[in-house]
This record gives C-alpha cells, sequence and structure tokens, in this order.
C-alpha cells in the first residue's frame, strides 16, 4: 500500500462526516419555529389581558356609580327587605343581599355588586379589580400592577381597603374618587403592555 493510499484511506474511514445542509437547515428551522410559537403564546397572553383590563375599567366604572348613589360604612351593603326595611349586611351575610335592592355599599362592596353581586365574589373579576384598587390606593402611580398575589396577601389587601373605607373622617366622593384612580391605573397598565409590545417587535 502506498503513502498516498494509505493518506486518502485515513480521511475516508476516519474523519467525521460534516453536517449536511439539510441538518443545518432542519435544525435551525426547528428553532425558528419554537421561536415564532412561543412569540406567538406571549402576543395572545398579552391581548387577553389588555382585554380583561378593559372589562376592568368598566366594572370600576360600575362600582364608582354604586358609590355615587350610595355608600356605607362598616358593613359590605344597605339593602332593603321584603318588607322594605333597610338592612345591612357585612361580607359574611352578603349573600343576604342576592336578588334584594340596594340601597348603599362600601367600597369593595361596591365592586362585588358591579361585577355582579356576592355570587361573584371570589371571581377572577372581582380579585383583579380589587388588586387595581389596592394598587390605586397604596402604590405610586405609574407602576406596574402585581397581579395575583398569594391568598393571605389578597386578604390582607381586602382588609385594607376596608379599614381605609371606614376611616371616621372618609367621605363617599374620596371612595369614588379612589375608583376612579384605579380606573385610570387599567387604563396605564394597558397602556404599558402595548409598549411592551411595541419594544419586543422592534428588537
Amino acid at each position: 500500500m502506498t503513502l498516498e493510499f494509505r493518506v486518502q484511506h485515513d480521511v475516508a474511514t476516519d474523519a467525521s462526516p460534516a453536517p449536511t445542509r439539510s441538518d443545518r437547515t432542519g435544525l435551525r428551522g426547528f428553532l425558528d419555529r419554537l421561536a415564532e410559537r412561543r412569540a406567538a403564546a406571549r402576543v395572545r397572553r398579552v391581548e387577553a389581558r389588555l382585554q380583561e383590563l378593559g372589562e376592568l375599567e368598566h366594572l370600576l366604572s360600575e362600582a364608582r356609580g354604586v358609590v355615587e348613589r350610595g355608600w356605607i360604612q362598616h358593613a359590605w351593603f344597605a339593602y332593603l327587605d321584603e318588607h322594605g326595611r333597610t338592612r345591612n349586611a357585612t361580607s359574611a351575610a352578603a349573600m343576604d343581599v342576592q336578588g334584594r335592592p340596594l340601597v348603599a355599599a362600601c367600597l369593595v362592596g361596591a365592586v362585588v355588586s358591579a361585577a355582579g353581586g356576592p355570587h361573584a365574589v371570589h371571581s377572577p373579576r372581582v380579585q383583579h379589580s380589587l388588586d387595581l384598587v389596592w394598587h390605586a390606593l397604596a402604590v405610586d402611580e405609574g407602576a406596574p400592577v402585581l397581579w395575583c398575589p398569594a391568598p393571605d396577601v389578597r386578604m390582607g389587601r381586602v382588609r385594607d381597603l376596608t379599614s381605609w373605607n371606614d376611616a371616621p373622617a372618609r367621605t363617599s366622593a374620596e371612595v369614588a374618587g379612589l375608583l376612579l384612580t384605579a380606573e385610570r391605573v387599567a387604563v396605564q397598565e394597558s397602556a404599558r403592555l402595548q409598549d411592551v409590545v411595541v419594544a419586543r417587535s422592534r428588537a
């Protein structure tokens, strides 16, 4: 065996084969498709959040109307019973209000009422609306909203809102004003999310 033949034989049998063009294209295509699916999922999540924020803004506007028609402290609702007498209902007796004429509501009660009544108290619409109201009360305007806190944190926030509503010097105008600020928070959060989408599309 000549030296030239041995060199050719070694190259043919020992060298690792180079990846083909189709292999590289297949891997790159898979990664591209994966990135596209992830980007589309992000867009869908943002679109869903934007739609929800529009609905929450409307709900908070409805809650502000409830307060402007009648506001109460130290109870969630005031309603008329079957004899036409005004009764107060705390959170523990909120279901007593279902189907009764509403006379007045506190801050939290107004949000619950605007969402459809006591049966909706644990719905995402109520919980996320209260996130916005608490944000309007406790966080500097313009900061991002922190959604879905732990259950004990959310309960603490509801207590914060209730205590604020029941403060001796509180007025219905202040409660309506806080709900208006929460509406503005929803608008600002929508604008922030839209800016994020635009920034990512340009990246």
